[in-house]
């Protein structure tokens, strides 16, 4: 499999782009070519990042002024498990050795911490010091597989409800409508991901 390949098809044909998956950014591409990606976490990053980009369009529409950069937050998504380029095992199994591991490796190539910490954070939503975005990283990459995280959802809703004063009960009915539908083809993803190699 080309260099190439990694971006664009899985082993059995099936495309990415066909589950909404678009191609990664450049730089991306090329933090992901420099770290020797496997393809399984290549096709993982590109649909996370598609969730991503659907749960951002939907905060951008019902909360216009809630106060998240889009660029980042999708950057995030798209490099979050970077560090399993390392811990490959941890592709394949549990472990937690990635999330500083990435961190270490977007900052050691020119990434800018308050893009790099995702990598980091994607795991540790519960923790003290996770902004919106750490949230949404961390919803995405639960949400692309059909996963709902209730305490995740629950910390999010309210952060909005308290940054725009909305309903918490109005916030939460919205964002499970929405889990919901991103749920529908939650199967297609996991299998589309599963034709890569890792």
């Amino acid at each position: 499999m080309t260099p190439q390949d990694l971006f664009a098809e899985a082993a059995d044909g099936s495309r990415l782009d066909d589950l909404g998956a678009p191609a990664l950014p450049g730089e991306v591409r090329d933090l992901l070519a420099q770290a020797g990606a496997p393809a399984r976490l290549v096709a993982h990053l590109r649909l996370v990042r598609a969730v991503a980009a659907t749960i951002v369009d939907w905060l951008e529409a019902a909360y216009p002024h809630l106060g998240f950069d889009r660029h980042d937050v999708l950057f995030g998504a798209a490099t979050h498990d970077i560090g399993k380029a390392v811990h490959r095992d941890e592709l394949v199994g549990p472990g937690h050795e990635h999330e500083h591991a990435g961190e270490r490796y977007l900052l050691a190539h020119g990434v800018v911490p308050h893009r790099a910490r995702y990598a980091r954070t994607h795991a540790s939503w519960d923790a003290d010091d996770v902004e919106l975005g750490d949230l949404i990283v961390s919803l995405a990459d639960k949400a692309w597989k059909g996963a709902r995280v209730l305490d995740l959802e629950d910390r999010l809703v309210h952060l909005i409800a308290q940054r725009t004063g909305a309903e918490p009960w109005s916030v939460f009915s919205t964002l499970d409508d929405l889990l919901t539908e991103i749920s529908a083809d939650a199967d297609a993803r996991v299998r589309a991901q599963g034709a890569f190699p890792a």
